[in-house]
């Protein structure tokens, strides 16, 4: 029995010893796993933190900003961030006493688009304290293009550097293409809005101002209000700050755009509804999204059709969105037309305010917010745009410096005329 009792003993405590065991095992994999993801977290954050910066472009108040996330990133001595031409737009730690001796480097990499090495013992430096032992300069490339360098200094480990930096200066070179891309996509909305501006048709002009003409003596009150608009829609039209604006400014001004029109066609060849929700006015559109949506139903919608008929304007709040429709009771056109035209409306210039607009809504908004066009031949023409309340980045510009009261639409929920 005793015999038993000690080797149960022996054995109960051989297991509770392996036990033990694991559990310090499963508590050292789990530090250790900690460890890593502690790790990863703060590189994350460093990398996300230097990516607004550099987003900006290259420029000396970017590059200070985002040369200390770069360096903690990096854990190295120092880190330099050069333009195209060679300026040193930041450096950011130790060993800056050795940025001399990167000149020549630097020019190299900016001249072959390849990576520079450099070792400390090929230096002559008496600086016992000097942190540096390697130092790497590196492209940074944008479009097979090189529009900057990136240069490292380290204390540690030849490879780790060489490789570290290639990553980051590849990170910093896609945050560079980004910042290029926004920049011309925000240059391609310029060209698109001066686009509409241009084509705001001349006949328009003339028409109105030979309208307020004829009214001047008949009825000089009436004329005077004309003129106003007329200044107001133009002043708005032609202005050049920002490229987003509220649905309430845009709505404004097809008012005014209608108000001339109605005075030139008169009040029974040119009905006007519109219709708009209060809770949607402050939805941030493009500039000039819808004025020429309503001059297309008027020009081609209902200029031919004999009679005349109506335009109406819808705005409706429809969740997430705001649901806005322009729609005549015109001539209509034939769909495959209509898309045929569209298709060519780069070289014909039909139809070229439709498709202007089209490309802007999915260039802001994403593909899902594409207009949508309804039409028939003899049925008239409806468009439909899908407005998001809110898409990162989208701020109206400032508003006007000019008085636009006395039109009501925050009275109620529908303006009619």
């Amino acid at each position: 029995m005793a015999e038993l009792l000690t080797e149960r003993t022996v054995l109960t405590t051989l297991a509770a010893l392996a036990v033990l065991g694991m559990f310090v095992m499963l508590c050292r994999a789990r530090r250790v796993s900690t460890s890593v993801e502690d790790a990863t977290l703060a590189a994350l954050h460093r990398v996300t933190s230097a990516a607004p910066h550099l987003r900006a472009g290259l420029t000396p108040a970017s590059a200070d900003k985002a040369a200390p996330h770069l360096r903690s990133l990096l854990d190295c001595v120092a880190v330099g961030i050069l333009d195209a031409d060679g300026t040193l737009l930041s450096w950011d730690g130790e060993a800056n006493h050795h940025y001399a001796d990167l000149r020549p480097k630097v020019e190299q990499v900016l001249r072959t688009g390849k990576r520079e090495y450099l070792d400390h013992n090929d230096l002559n430096c008496e600086d016992r304290t000097c942190q540096m032992r390697h130092a790497v300069v590196v492209p940074l490339e944008v479009e097979d293009e090189t529009r900057g360098a990136l240069a490292v200094i380290s204390d540690g480990d030849r490879k780790r550097l060489l490789r570290a930096a290639a990553e980051v200066a590849n990170h910093v070179s896609t945050q560079l293409e980004l910042a290029e891309l926004q920049e011309s996509k925000e240059r391609l909305a310029q060209a698109e809005v001066r686009a509409l501006r241009a084509q705001i048709s001349p006949h328009f002009v003339y028409n109105a101002l030979n309208t307020i003409g004829s009214l001047i003596r008949t009825d000089p009150d009436h004329a005077r209000d004309l003129l106003q608009e007329f200044a107001d829609f133009t002043r708005y039209s032609f202005r050049t700050n920002g490229l987003y604006t509220t649905l309430a400014d845009e709505i404004r001004n097809i008012d005014r755009y209608l108000t001339l029109e109605s005075a030139r066609f008169g009040p029974d060849r040119l009905k006007v509804q519109l219709k708009i929700a209060p809770e949607v006015l402050p939805v941030v559109v493009p500039f000039l999204a819808l004025q020429p949506l309503v001059e297309n139903a008027v020009r081609h919608g209902l200029a031919n059709k004999p009679g005349g008929g109506t335009v109406s304007v819808t705005a409706e709040d429809n969740g997430t969105e705001a649901l806005i429709s322009v729609d005549d009771d015109g001539i209509g056109m034939d769909p495959e037309r209509l898309d045929a035209e569209l298709a060519n409306a780069h070289l014909t210039g039909a139809h070229v305010g439709l498709g202007n607009i089209n490309n802007r809504m999915r260039a802001t908004f994403g593909n899902d917010y594409g207009l949508v066009v309804e039409t028939e031949k003899g049925a008239g023409m409806k468009v439909i745009m899908r407005v998001p309340k809110f898409a990162p980045g989208v701020r109206p510009g400032p508003p006007p410096a000019y008085d636009e009261t006395g039109i009501g639409l925050a009275a109620g929920p529908s303006v009619g005329r």
